[in-house]
């Protein structure tokens, strides 16, 4: 059974950093490509930054660029996504999801999601 789970999430002020990890197991990660995406409240879910299995490619939204950084530790079965300058407009839940096909971030592509992490930036 494929599980996927967030953790990291916290309460932060503005210009602060946070890094979120995500813990796979059922599958063996170096064959998907993993993504993090997140929902903030009235709002549909956006793909923040995402990373293919084993091309190295990256991809990362406009609004987070230079400032979030995404990685992968296959040997550990982990992916993290560390968040510097956070701003307020990042509030949201932020969700790992993975999926075998090469398209990033397009979250219909995605077929095993975690439960989330809550990421609250606010002074």
């Amino acid at each position: 059974q494929v599980q996927l789970v967030e953790a990291g999430g916290g309460l932060v002020q503005p210009g602060g950093s946070l890094r979120l990890s995500c813990a796979a197991s059922g599958l063996t990660l170096d064959h998907y490509a993993i993504g993090w995406f997140r929902q903030a409240p009235g709002k549909e879910r956006e793909g923040v930054s995402c990373i293919s299995s084993s091309y190295g490619g990256t991809y990362y939204a406009d609004s987070v660029k230079g400032r979030f950084t995404i990685s992968r530790d296959n040997a550990k079965n982990m992916v993290y996504l560390q968040m510097n300058n956070l701003k307020p407009e990042d509030t949201a839940v932020y969700y790992c999801a993975a999926t075998v096909l090469l398209r990033l971030c397009v979250l219909k592509d995605y077929d095993y999601w975690g439960m989330g992490t809550q990421v609250t930036v606010s002074s």
